[in-house]
């Protein structure tokens, strides 16, 4: 009787993107393979619980603060470089906690949605001498130096433009898988639209427009929200703010006086379908966001992105035709009425959009760590 695979996912922050990553790839295991043991598991707060909550409120403040500091060091090869002796002897002090981890679970495959506990892996594979098959997998439009290790067996990236960089940077083609950014299965469905449409009593004659800035409802929401006050045609609006609770309450007293129809939600489960009755969404242009966002066909407007990951995933959907970038949030109801004003215009980002989207990307991802599984790879 064969075994049943065994795959670990790992990830380092709990409310991100990565971290949706790794459950659209479980998901999409499970969907393949029932019987498939996954072990989900936050990298970082296994190794350094402390460390971990220091990281993210450092990163948080980083990003919010002195995003220009962010800008400098994210895939910076001399930071990288500089930075490479303490990385090895973090690795190393991990190392010992990672075999107690696989001892126990002993994994056929491995795979991680953060380049950090890529390298952790990566090193425990050296320490130990371990055979585990490794899958990096990439959630946003630009391969940083953080992600270069010499164990890893295969890295799975956004598109072919991204995989050109990567194998620029020494990592051999025949390593590289272009498969896409991993999201809920589920955005491979039909969508019940005139149920969603019917719950939150829109209606289908008039444009809608979605409106989230990630898990923790960064950005500037509130300002983008009194702009969109300012767009004198039938508007109705998606306001999502995540974790943010400050937001929530503010917003529930402000929709109150507007003249648009406003459904407003904190941290929702439902994006999928909030999505699939949307025309256009104003988003920070996170890896997963923006997958979900190509997976429903919906073209993109992005306010102020962050330097680092966030700004090259806008270039990225920019040069494709599938975005719009404004610095300016008071001004994105100009952005907005130029694109209600022009279906011409809205039909070609779509269409754009289409073309690059992979919706199938968990389920590609999922059948290639079953592979490896399996031994096959």
């Amino acid at each position: 009787m064969n075994k049943a695979p065994r795959i670990a996912l790992l990830y380092i922050s709990e409310v991100s993107g990565h971290h949706s990553a790794t459950l659209a790839i479980e998901k999409a295991v499970k969907t393949l393979a029932p019987e498939t043991a996954v072990l989900n598991i936050n990298a970082l707060n296994y190794t350094n619980p402390i460390s971990e909550k220091v990281v993210n409120r450092l990163y948080t403040e980083i990003i919010k603060r002195t995003p220009g500091v962010w800008d400098y060091l994210y895939d910076n090869p001399v930071i990288a470089k500089k930075i490479e002796n303490l990385r090895d002897k973090i690795h190393k002090l991990n190392s010992p906690k990672f075999k107690r981890l696989f001892d126990r679970f002993q994994p056929d495959a491995v795979a991680c949605t953060q380049a950090f506990p890529c390298g952790m892996v990566s090193d425990f594979k050296e320490t130990y001498c371990s055979k585990i098959p490794l899958v990096g997998v990439l959630t946003d439009y630009i391969p940083h130096s953080y992600w270069i290790h010499d164990n890893v067996n295969y890295y799975v990236t956004p598109s072919p433009e991204v995989s050109l960089r990567l194998a620029e940077k020494g990592v051999s083609p025949a390593k590289i898988k272009a498969l896409g950014i991993p999201c809920d299965p589920k955005f491979n469905d039909r969508p019940e639209i005139n149920k969603t449409m019917q719950k939150l009593k829109f209606e289908r004659n008039i444009k809608t427009i979605l409106m989230m800035g990630g898990g923790q409802g960064l950005g500037p929401i509130k300002t983008m929200v009194e702009s969109l006050e300012k767009v004198n045609k039938p508007l109705q609006e998606i306001v999502i703010t995540g974790t943010n609770r400050k937001l929530l309450r503010s917003l529930k007293k402000k929709i109150k006086k507007s003249k648009h129809k406003i459904a407003l939600f904190g941290y929702a489960d439902n994006i999928c379908e909030l999505m699939s009755i949307s025309d256009i969404i104003i988003t920070k242009p996170g890896g997963v966001t923006t997958a979900e966002a190509l997976g429903r066909g919906l073209p993109m407007v992005i306010v102020k992105p962050i330097p680092g990951q966030e700004a090259n995933n806008t270039g990225y959907l920019i040069n494709q035709g599938a975005a719009i970038r404004t610095d300016q949030p008071r001004d994105l109801n100009l952005i907005i009425e130029g694109l209600l004003d022009n279906p011409h215009k809205l039909f070609a980002m779509r269409q754009a959009v289409q073309h690059i989207a992979k919706p199938r990307a968990s389920l590609d991802i999922a059948r290639l760590l079953l592979d490896l599984a399996a031994g096959h790879g």
